[in-house]
């Protein structure tokens, strides 16, 4: 077990997601801004690595419009270099890295250029995964997206789709439950016709379900991940007090948290918070699952034992 935070450190002062206006893009600019993002992105996994926070889900606008056609420049190329550091530091130290794009990526879609946009986007991650040299335990998650009045449909034309994605794409992506159209029972629809694994998250589940209580939905998602997808990956959240029923709390509700740990097991997963403070909440979640056989720490040499 693992546990991490998604894209932005708010502690250290710098962000790896630095972009700018479509109009003002050129190859100098663009060279600029990735410079920066990939140093403060160095800097966020050397800080995370000091804390034990081995799970980190990479911004989506690490290279700014890289999937628009806008952009005909060789960033793979040129930032060989860095991305391959960077890389080997993960590798290093054991992290487990995903990525997650905007709502708008939607291979389930009824227009067909939405698809292709949406197709250009999953390729552009699977490209920043692979500049990395990671495994195919380094993962692009995903909704199955709109029900758009037909849900077997839409199911269908999902599974369609994802059969037109290329090899290296499907190799990473992972399908979630949402809170609001696609269940964990269509998800695992879905990974029966494509196999693609299932990420639970627990926070969705929590708002639209069909009565599962959490060690079912366990074991109905642990066996949708092969050996060579890594173990599962779980997003965890709660409802924050006097928002709309959807709205991710600011702080980590202790309490919850360490029942979700107990009721969770025996089963392993790697812990992705989606918690708006981000490192903060991180830190209380590694020092209550610290005792937990599943967490994997560091020991001061840096190399990986078990808690």
């Amino acid at each position: 077990m693992k546990i991490g935070y998604p894209c932005l450190n708010l502690t250290i002062g710098c962000k790896a997601d630095r972009t700018f206006r479509l109009k003002s893009f050129s190859e100098q600019r663009l060279i600029e801004t990735v410079a920066g993002n990939l140093d403060c992105l160095q800097q966020i996994l050397r800080w995370n690595v000091a804390r034990n926070i081995l799970f980190f889900r990479i911004t989506s606008d690490l290279v700014p419009f890289a999937s628009h056609p806008v952009c005909t420049f060789d960033w793979q190329g040129h930032f060989r270099e860095p991305f391959a550091h960077l890389g080997e530091f993960i590798r290093a130290h054991g992290l487990r890295i995903s990525m997650h794009p905007d709502p708008f990526t939607l291979i389930n879609s009824l227009d067909e250029a939405i698809f292709e946009r949406s197709r250009r986007e999953l390729l552009y991650h699977t490209q920043v995964l692979d500049a990395l040299q990671l495994d195919r335990t380094a993962k692009i998650q995903i909704h199955v997206g709109g029900v758009y009045g037909d849900r077997s449909g839409s199911i269908r034309r999902f599974v369609e789709r994802f059969g037109r994605l290329d090899r290296a794409v499907r190799d990473r992506l992972v399908v979630e439950n949402d809170e609001r159209s696609y269940p964990l029972r269509d998800c695992l629809t879905i990974h029966g016709e494509t196999g693609v694994p299932v990420l639970f998250d627990t926070f969705h589940h929590s708002l639209l379900n069909h009565g599962e209580d959490l060690g079912t939905c366990f074991e109905r998602t642990a066996p949708t991940w092969r050996a060579e997808d890594g173990v599962p990956m779980v997003d965890y959240s709660t409802q924050a007090a006097g928002k709309p029923a959807g709205a991710h709390t600011a702080s980590i509700d202790v309490p919850d948290f360490r029942t979700f740990l107990t009721r969770s097991r025996p089963h392993d997963f790697d812990i992705m918070l989606e918690i708006k403070d981000k490192e903060t909440s991180a830190a209380k979640a590694i020092a209550l699952a610290r005792k937990d056989k599943r967490f994997t720490i560091l020991s001061p040499s840096g190399s990986r034992v078990l808690s």
